[in-house]
């Protein structure tokens, strides 16, 4: 249930703002916007507003970011209906994701197209208080390399093409923010060079590239990995790889995939020990069996197994998570031992910062957009306002 509410006080918990952790503390918020964050002694004038009180040992944090998600709850991107993505905005709050990029998969041209525009569409006019908001679009293939397919149907993967990209863009009415490419392909540099030009993150996935040619990449003026380990040159003492270079050059902030399944916690925390909370998004890779029982499902046309925690494909290759957001920043903390403070870096700062609406997203601060997390103390999702509407309530939707 969806309640919409202009003026909310949150009132008694652990506020984790941009600047400081606040022990015992309020949140007020007013049309969508946080406009006082404060400790309870200095909390005043609280009759007009609709109170919130909360265990003092619950947690706000701010909204989560998902910067490469599919699907969820039986939908997805590729379906290219608003049906499918209304699914997916009222999904994502459940599990802490209050903004998203919406991803999409290679496939032949025609059906990308239409989810491009199905999407766009979608941004411009549909949009609601609420839910959880598109920020835009992840372009993931079909621009990548057919040695690292992964899960991208080969038949349909081509190499970078900037007219085609162009024209998709135009599509969108502008709202591709990243793409993924392999950048050692004809024409991978040209479109990093073009990307970057334009504002738009040039993630450098699904590729065979060596160290040296993620050099060439960033001096293009890529800065971003996708899912850092899976379907990439890994890491060897004579070839870097593009792990290599992901741990050694900060320019580029690398997201992870921390389900215990893609990456092993050990890996995890051996990219946490290079990269730092700075260096690193937490991401889902979500496909739509996520919060759906154990079964088969489509991916692009291909049957999906998902079972125990794993989606494959009939060769057994793992074909995007069923993780939750929310679920990856308890793991992170679980695997590498850091405090909540860098997990928030990781799911809400960097995201945000990437797709530059820091100014408005991705922290607790006053003016910013009120996009919150109440966890329980279990790290569990309790509340979840998006545009400081609730969008989520954990004992309502109990009932």
């Amino acid at each position: 249930m969806i309640q919409q509410i202009s003026h909310i006080l949150l009132k008694g918990v652990q506020v984790y703002s941009e600047d400081i952790l606040i022990e015992n503390g309020f949140i007020k918020i007013n049309n969508g916007k946080i406009v006082e964050i404060g400790s309870m002694e200095e909390l005043e004038k609280e009759n007009e507003f609709e109170i919130i009180e909360l265990p003092g040992h619950y947690k706000a944090i701010p909204g989560l970011i998902d910067i490469h998600i599919h699907g969820v709850n039986g939908a997805d991107t590729m379906d290219a209906t608003k049906e499918a993505l209304d699914i997916m905005v009222t999904a994502l709050p459940k599990e802490g994701t209050t903004s998203f990029l919406a991803t999409t998969m290679t496939q032949e041209g025609k059906q990308i197209e239409n989810a491009l525009i199905n999407a766009g569409q979608y941004i411009e006019e549909q949009q609601s208080i609420g839910k959880a908001e598109i920020l835009g679009l992840h372009l993931e293939g079909p621009f990548v390399n057919s040695k690292r397919a992964g899960a991208q149907p080969i038949q349909h993967i081509i190499d970078p093409d900037l007219a085609l990209f162009q024209k998709w863009q135009n599509l969108t009415n502008g709202n591709i923010k990243l793409v993924t490419l392999a950048p050692e392909r004809p024409g991978g540099l040209e479109m990093i060079r073009y990307l970057k030009s334009n504002g738009i993150i040039a993630s450098i996935g699904h590729t065979d590239a060596t160290f040296d040619e993620v050099d060439e990449a960033i001096d293009a003026g890529a800065n971003h990995v996708t899912h850092l380990f899976n379907q990439m040159r890994g890491l060897h003492h004579r070839e870097p790889g593009v792990v290599g270079a992901a741990f050694l050059r900060d320019e580029l902030k690398a997201e992870i995939i921390v389900d215990g399944v893609h990456v092993r916690p050990e890996m995890v925390k051996l990219a946490f020990k290079q990269k730092q909370s700075e260096g690193l998004i937490l991401i889902t890779d979500s496909m739509r069996a996520k919060c759906l029982k154990n079964g088969k499902y489509d991916l692009g046309g291909q049957e999906v197994t998902v079972k125990n925690g794993k989606a494959i494909l009939e060769d057994g290759t793992l074909a995007g998570s069923i993780l939750k957001l929310g679920h990856a920043v308890k793991n992170i903390i679980a695997y590498t031992g850091c405090p909540l403070e860098d997990a928030i870096e990781m799911a809400s700062v960097n995201p945000a910062k990437q797709l530059n609406i820091y100014d408005r997203k991705g922290s607790i601060a006053v003016g910013k957009d009120a996009d919150i997390v109440i966890l329980d103390e279990e790290m569990e999702v309790y509340i979840t306002l998006c545009h400081g509407a609730i969008a989520f309530n954990r004992e309502e939707n109990s009932k």
